[in-house]
């Protein structure tokens, strides 16, 4: 389809010609909101991400991570399951999303309670299927079924599940098709963009830890993404939420679909290295991924491939010896000992921010 609803969540919007967002959820329990959650939501949204969601198993989870809602700038997701007390009671929160899996929620009455509270509140809501919360029979057709059947298993799931919100007149709906394998995500989430116009969620479940999470997610999402399929975008990863947050706008980036993060390029260590670059990205890595610049950085490890091979980046360094240099677009600008040049390339990088 050539158009897709525009859904508000919170400051944000989803779908209808809007950026594509980048969302994480938080991984653990929590028993209070203190400065450190807080600090800690502010740094993903220093690092691009656009809304968080977090698990709500009980009524009281509700009460205690509701607090946070008016501490933080990004909208907030209330992940329930089984209970649709939780979902009103998140809603009347004001969570400004919630996700939710109608097949588990339980008779169409409450389901139906649900979808009147957030037209009330103006509450997002997500709904969608994954091959975990098929009915015994979808699942016997995906267990025995080619890519394309397993794909169309998913798609009827998602439609049987948006049957009631469509029959309620509620459309403040965000999609999610999501399979562990790559082209079942890929082929599920074309056949449903050909059918319906909702903006899409687009993930691959159960990807697993970081370096294969990554390489399933960006050759799952790719293609997707360059086809103009997707609004919104999690990469799941079993470490640190805040590699989420990094990998979706890495991706995004690259495929051009992003824009106003900084760029980073840098090369490993080798024999020739007279600068680690290693600890040297460490070193700055947090200006780099909070500073909202639409620039090319270059760390080399050496002169080879510092002003010659990278002469196309905003801002590079690298070294020579034991001197370190600041390059722009491949012309030393600053030379500098190894104890000044942090500092001197994080000035050459404010200047690159104010113009």
């Amino acid at each position: 389809m050539s158009s897709v609803k525009q859904v508000k969540v919170g400051s944000i919007l989803i779908g209808g010609g809007a950026p594509i967002t980048v969302q994480t959820m938080w991984d653990r329990p929590i028993r209070e909101v203190d400065d450190s959650l807080i600090k800690t939501m502010e740094s993903y949204h220093k690092k691009g991400c656009d809304l968080v969601r977090f698990a709500l198993p009980s009524l009281n989870d509700v009460d205690i991570i509701s607090q946070l809602i008016p501490k933080v700038s990004m909208p907030l997701v209330g992940d329930i399951h089984f209970d649709y007390k939780i979902a009103l009671k998140a809603i009347e929160a004001g969570f400004h999303k919630i996700r939710i899996n109608p097949g588990n929620i339980g008779e169409e009455w409450k389901i139906r309670e649900v979808i009147k509270a957030a037209s009330d509140h103006g509450t997002a809501i997500r709904i969608g299927a994954n091959e975990g919360s098929l009915s015994a029979e979808q699942k016997q057709r995906a267990r025995d079924g080619s890519v394309e059947e397993r794909s169309r298993v998913l798609v009827e799931a998602a439609e049987a599940n948006l049957e009631v919100f469509e029959q309620s007149g509620f459309s403040n709906i965000v999609i999610s098709l999501k399979s562990s394998d790559i082209h079942v995500t890929y082929h599920s989430n074309k056949l449903f963009r050909e059918r319906h116009d909702y903006p899409l969620h687009l993930g691959i479940t159960e990807a697993g830890p970081l370096i294969p999470a990554i390489v399933k997610s960006t050759l799952g999402l790719a293609d997707l993404l360059k086809e103009g399929i997707g609004e919104t975008v999690r990469i799941s990863i079993s470490d640190n939420p805040e590699y989420e947050i990094l990998a979706a706008n890495e991706l995004l980036g690259n495929l051009e679909l992003r824009k106003g993060r900084i760029k980073i390029i840098s090369c490993p260590k080798c024999g020739r290295s007279s600068f680690d670059t290693h600890a040297f990205l460490d070193s700055v890595k947090e200006e780099l991924y909070t500073l909202p610049v639409d620039v090319t950085v270059a760390i080399m490890g050496c002169t080879v491939n510092g002003p010659g091979e990278a002469s196309h980046a905003d801002l590079g360094i690298t070294g020579y010896g034991k001197q370190i240099q600041i390059f722009r677009h491949g012309k030393v600008i600053r030379r500098e000992d190894p104890c000044t040049a942090k500092e001197a390339f994080l000035e050459e990088l404010v200047r690159l921010q104010q113009g």
